[in-house]
């Protein structure tokens, strides 16, 4: 089995804050796995007959634990009512610990009647970060990662297995969609889904994509939120502060994993075309993994020029993300103007090829150079740990 010390570092530390832990994430993105690397933990497959079973006293299943240690309740939300499980095992039994697992968060299911306020923490586990790739997986190769993916059984096979990618589909559908939200339109769904996949990192056109899918305006809007909640679509909204010619309101929206990007768009290669906007969603991947609890924006003016992502800090001050393969390739124009409207934040730029990074004083003020593994820096994340500053 591979480790994955990031993730499990990240459960530990919420721990401390809280009894339980939720981590959630897509299906198939290794959170049974994770689960199971957890020492000394009693897992418990709430997908089985048996566990609901052992679970219809909770009150006589913790106490045989006798008020401490730590239980995987993986897959949780399949039981007929978890949060109070888990409302029990963290209101009465203050020394266990609690990993409980599912495909979508807390919110996504009617089940969850109570939000667990003050209980829970959550961690929503992305697919293999480019740096885990690198280090824990073993696979150094940026194309075979944006090509097949980061789900792990996808990225450990040898060729593109279609076949994986579009049972993918029908299960996200059926176990997450349909049971969690009642969608009944199978087709206008899927449909929707592929539209979003191809586009991904693309402004989101409600009109054009109703149009396209089948569905109505409110039907488009409702399945991209239930799409965002089960974590298949990430939207990165605009950032704006009045300007006449910023974009305001569309965001961009972002899929979850390269490998269905590349699926729906028939490719079985990258080309060096390709890899600029697949880079963009390992950059944001470890972003989002980097700082769970950060803004993330986009900056556009309706000239065309655009920061690829925004970070907002401190009142008045926000960092400037570009996503570069090349990192000679930079262009400090968008970033000039960018700043004119916003000067106080830190640039970085982001490629895979640096190694240590490096500043650059350019048009748009003084640029730090970086790979993805120095957004970890002070956080134990996979990769070298180093600064983003000097």
């Amino acid at each position: 089995m591979i480790q994955r010390p990031f993730w499990i570092q990240r459960i530990e530390t919420a721990w401390e804050e809280r009894p339980i832990v939720w981590l959630s994430g897509v299906r198939r993105a290794g959170k049974t796995s994770i689960a199971k690397m957890i020492p000394a933990a009693v897992f418990i497959n709430c997908d089985l007959p048996s566990s609901a079973g052992r679970l219809e006293d909770p009150e006589a299943f913790f106490e045989s634990f006798k008020g401490k240690g730590i239980i995987v309740l993986d897959e949780v939300h399949r039981l007929k009512d978890p949060s109070g499980l888990l409302k029990i095992a963290a209101d009465e039994f203050k020394g266990l610990r609690i990993l409980a697992t599912g495909s979508s968060t807390l919110a996504a299911t009617r089940k969850f009647r109570d939000s667990l306020t003050g209980r829970k923490k959550t961690i929503s586990l992305s697919p293999v970060l480019w740096d885990e790739c690198r280090n824990e997986f073993g696979l150094p190769d940026l194309d075979r990662r944006l090509l097949h993916g980061g789900l792990p059984e996808a990225l450990l096979s040898d060729t593109k297995k279609q076949d994986f990618y579009a049972e993918w589909m029908d299960g996200f559908y059926a176990r997450d969609i349909l049971e969690l939200f009642s969608v009944r339109d199978r087709t206008g769904f899927l449909s929707l889904l592929r539209l979003l996949l191809h586009r991904s990192g693309g402004l989101a056109d409600i009109t054009k994509l109703a149009s396209e899918s089948g569905l109505s305006r409110p039907t488009v809007k409702g399945h991209i939120e239930a799409m965002t909640v089960a974590h298949a679509v990430f939207p990165v909204r605009p950032f704006h502060g009045g300007g006449r010619r910023e974009i305001v309101r569309r965001p961009k929206i972002y899929a979850f994993d390269t490998g269905f990007v590349t699926y729906v768009r028939g490719w079985d290669s990258i080309r060096s075309e390709d890899r600029g906007i697949l880079w963009e969603h390992l950059v944001l991947d470890s972003i989002r993994a980097s700082e769970p609890d950060g803004e993330i924006y986009y900056w556009s003016d309706k000239t065309g020029r655009e920061v690829d992502f925004v970070l907002r800090r401190r009142r008045g001050s926000v960092d400037a993300v570009e996503c570069k393969i090349n990192p000679d390739h930079f262009d400090p124009e968008p970033l000039r103007r960018f700043r004119e409207s916003y000067p106080e934040g830190e640039n970085l730029v982001i490629s895979p090829s640096i190694i240590h990074p490096f500043d650059r004083t350019t048009p748009g003020g003084r640029v730090r150079f970086v790979s993805t593994k120095h957004l970890f820096a002070g956080t134990g994340g996979p990769g070298e740990r180093g600064r983003l500053s000097t």
